[in-house]
């Protein structure tokens, strides 16, 4: 295993609530709890347990109900100004969700237009990049046939599409859930399949590190 990042280099994760987890604004950062509570902070503490000898900086720049549409008109602020050198992307969820709880919303995020964002802002960005990681958004469901867990699907097959097209590490986050819905019911992680607790959040931190190749707990 070869640790990816070098000493001092910056990670920003950028996503919705799922990365948001009440982290400090208007960057959030390791000091006082500034991560937030969520699978950000969990990768943060268990790379810098395992390699202090190789200290990078952790960001979070997360923002609760945020879809691909809002990353765009905040990418320069939140994510070009601050200069990663390597960069995380979880977002979909709310794309997909507001197409169920809000049906009648006029400015819907469909497949094609969250493809066509999502590629746009990786090219603004991808050469400037040491590495870049896309995560799925995912939906905690082990019936595959349910309506928002089918297009969560398709948005994540686009996640897939773009990482390849990109040269990304790419994080099946709903594959890690899946296995844990082979043994557990997802209401043991939440109650609405969307916001996991601590133990979801670790499923996603996990799935992060191992995709990365990093053994961050021995």
């Amino acid at each position: 295993m070869t640790f990816p990042f070098k000493p001092k280099q910056r990670l920003l994760f950028i996503g919705d609530s799922i990365t948001d987890t009440g982290r400090v604004r208007p960057v959030g950062r390791r000091t006082q709890g500034g991560l937030g509570t969520g699978y950000v902070n969990m990768i943060d503490s268990l790379l810098g347990a395992a390699f202090p000898e190789t200290p990078i900086e952790v960001l979070n720049t997360g923002i609760s109900g945020n879809r691909v549409t809002d990353l765009e008109a905040r990418w320069s602020s939140d994510v070009l100004d601050l200069k990663p050198d390597w960069l995380s992307i979880m977002i979909g969820i709310n794309d997909v969700w507001r197409q169920f709880d809000q049906p009648l919303d006029p400015n819907p995020v469909d497949p094609k237009r969250y493809e066509s964002i999502y590629k746009t802002l990786l090219e603004q960005t991808r050469s400037n990049l040491k590495g870049l990681v896309l995560m799925t958004p995912f939906f905690i469901e082990s019936n595959r046939s349910d309506s928002m867990r089918k297009m969560m699907d398709t948005y994540g097959a686009i996640t897939r599409r773009l990482a390849s097209e990109f040269e990304a590490t790419f994080i099946d986050v709903q594959a890690a859930f899946d296995g844990y819905l082979e043994a557990q019911p997802s209401q043991s992680l939440c109650g609405d399949r969307v916001h996991p607790n601590g133990v979801g959040h670790m499923i996603i931190a996990r799935a992060f590190l191992s995709g990365l190749d990093i053994a961050a707990i021995k």
